[in-house]
């Protein structure tokens, strides 16, 4: 069994009246945590109101494929700060060029308290926009939130702390990484093994690989979670909790990105010319478009004032041989 970081703030008696407000690669340096002093009323009035829609982010590349599934990826936000709604009328930009479904968010979702009030300044009112479009958010629990967000009807949670959802051809595996107890490693396997959808994608808190000066690779949770990625051909893998973006070299046939940098930053802190490192980006915020197409998924990354930090096709892997397709026929 597998325990991290105990989440931090109750808040199980104030979620119950919740409502829904209806070159790029930078590595090295110092690593130094940036703190953004929160945004101030005429800084959000900024940000939300405008005479006329935002002008398309023009550095954004638009979908590809016609039915191809399109998100984004958002992680380490709940701060409430600048950077946070900067992020999220970057995100209601890009959606003009790159119109993407839904929002997976992995984790840290909320920092502080967690009063009523502040699930409306660090995540209503930064991703207003989009809310307001009906645009859903699917959330995975981080350290630094109370388990009780799985209440929140905008984290579109069910109640879960772990759970699983379908997005056209492609099924999202959201676990978790606080807790990694056997009983959910068992349903995980379950869902894993029954699951025939084109692509299988991966999201939660924690990450199996890092170049992380400060965190790093969590080895004890790749141990437990990997086996089954292998086994059962899961694609793609997205974590937070190291603030920075970094793809990581392709590991074991699977696709691996770090984005904690969406309202957090800590400068500096990926290890220079670590073996894990594709790209990484650790001196803005960032944010990621991903599109999910018949053979290959197509992302792109861009910081907060628009501009592009990486991009890049991936191709779909052939599926494994199933544990059923390897035994020896009867006779």
């Amino acid at each position: 069994m597998l325990m991290r970081v105990p989440y931090l703030v109750s808040a199980a008696a104030l979620l119950g009246g919740l409502t829904s407000v209806g070159g790029l690669t930078s590595i090295g340096g110092t690593a130094t945590e940036v703190v953004v002093a929160p945004a101030m009323p005429s800084a959000v009035t900024a940000l939300q109101r405008s005479a006329a829609p935002p002008a398309p982010a023009t550095q954004v590349a638009p979908p590809v494929e016609k039915d191809s599934v399109r998100f984004a990826i958002i992680g380490d936000t709940g701060t409430g700060t600048s950077s946070q709604y900067e992020i999220g009328a970057q995100l209601t930009q890009a959606r003009q060029t790159f119109p993407f479904e839904f929002v997976i968010m992995l984790g840290d979702n909320i920092y502080g308290s967690e009063r009523p009030q502040d699930f409306v300044n660090k995540f209503e009112k930064p991703y207003q926009t989009l809310l307001d479009a009906k645009v859903p958010f699917y959330a995975a629990l981080g350290n630094h939130d109370d388990p009780t967000q799985r209440y929140y009807k905008p984290f579109n949670m069910n109640g879960e702390r772990y759970y699983t959802f379908t997005k056209g051809n492609a099924r999202f595996f959201v676990l978790d990484s606080n807790y990694m107890d056997p009983t959910q490693i068992k349903w995980l396997e379950e869902q894993l093994s029954r699951a025939n959808d084109h692509w299988k994608i991966a999201y939660f808190h924690h990450p199996l690989y890092s170049s992380g000066e400060k965190h790093g690779s969590e080895v004890d949770l790749r141990t437990q979670l990997e086996p089954l990625f292998m086994k059962y051909g899961v694609d793609v893998v997205f974590a937070g909790h190291e603030h920075f973006y970094e793809r990581i070299k392709p590991q074991n046939g699977i696709y691996y990105f770090i984005e904690g940098g969406s309202a957090k930053l800590r400068k500096g802190d990926i290890r220079k010319g670590g073996p894990l490192t594709a790209n990484g980006f650790d001196t803005d915020f960032t944010f990621m478009l991903a599109e999910l197409g018949k053979d290959a998924m197509r992302f792109q990354v861009l910081s907060r004032n628009g501009k592009p930090v990486d991009a890049g096709t991936l191709q779909l892997a052939a599926e494994p041989k199933r544990a059923a397709e390897d035994k020896p026929a009867s006779r």
